[in-house]
């Protein structure tokens, strides 16, 4: 059985370049070859690509976004305003979260997520002295799917947990959450919106799935291309457990 999902490797152009921003501006720290925060969230490793070209995400591909789940949305986006970094403005979507986004040096899609919603309370505030405002992690990595019912069957098979169902339908997709826990969720109701804030304070990463409702499938990158690699998973017994 799976234990965590530790790491998410993606084919880049200059991998020291890119380790850079990650550390000097996410905050991130090296790791076991790889960058990580300082908590129980997966890692993100580079490897370099065989044949330098531009990373170019399209709304079809396997691999879609990490995103950064921290206390304080608005001293995150102040803190890479600072760094000459552009960042989207904070906003609440819908019943779903407060978030921004943001494209690092290579074009890869990293969204920032509130633990909270915009007219809740704050438990934790951040500190303006620390990257992203402190408390930050790799919350989510996001996979895109056209078939949820074998997502979640392969993946419950190996012992991940369904934890939400958020669905979208009117804009042609829906998300579905998985996470290596034996966490109980506020609502058993995949559905419940109380799920929502309590997800994006997880001391883990969660794998999510935009699945896709009116599109045929969704494309890999080219062996020597740019993009997305894989998944680690650790195993209760040590041993790593590798996806796509």
């Amino acid at each position: 059985m799976l234990k965590k999902l530790s790491s998410l490797t993606l084919k880049v152009n200059a991998p020291e370049t890119l380790s850079a921003f990650y550390r000097d501006i996410m905050g991130m720290h090296p790791m076991h070859s790889g960058l990580g925060f300082a908590n129980a969230g997966a890692k993100l490793c580079f490897k370099s690509c065989a044949r330098a070209s531009a990373y170019q995400p399209g709304p079809t591909d396997r691999y879609w976004k990490i995103a950064i789940t921290l206390p304080d949305l608005n001293l995150a986006v102040a803190w890479l305003r600072q760094h000459n970094v552009e960042v989207s403005d904070p906003h609440q979507f819908r019943d779903i979260a407060r978030m921004s986004h943001l494209r690092d040096p290579e074009g890869h899609v990293i969204e920032l997520i509130q633990h909270q919603f915009e007219d809740t309370q704050p438990r934790k505030r951040g500190n303006p002295d620390l990257p992203l405002g402190g408390g930050a992690k790799i919350g989510l990595i996001t996979l895109r799917t056209t078939d949820i019912d074998a997502e979640l069957a392969h993946y419950q098979t190996l012992g991940m947990k369904y934890l939400s169902r958020q669905a979208l339908t009117d804009i042609g997709f829906d998300l579905y959450f998985l996470a290596c826990t034996d966490e109980v969720q506020p609502d058993p109701d995949v559905n419940a919106v109380d799920n929502r804030e309590w997800l994006w304070q997880r001391p883990y990463t969660v794998l999510e799935f935009q699945h896709l409702l009116n599109t045929p499938g969704v494309q890999m990158p080219n062996a020597d291309a740019p993009g997305y690699v894989g998944m680690e998973f650790a195993r209760a017994d040590g041993s790593l457990h590798r996806e796509r």
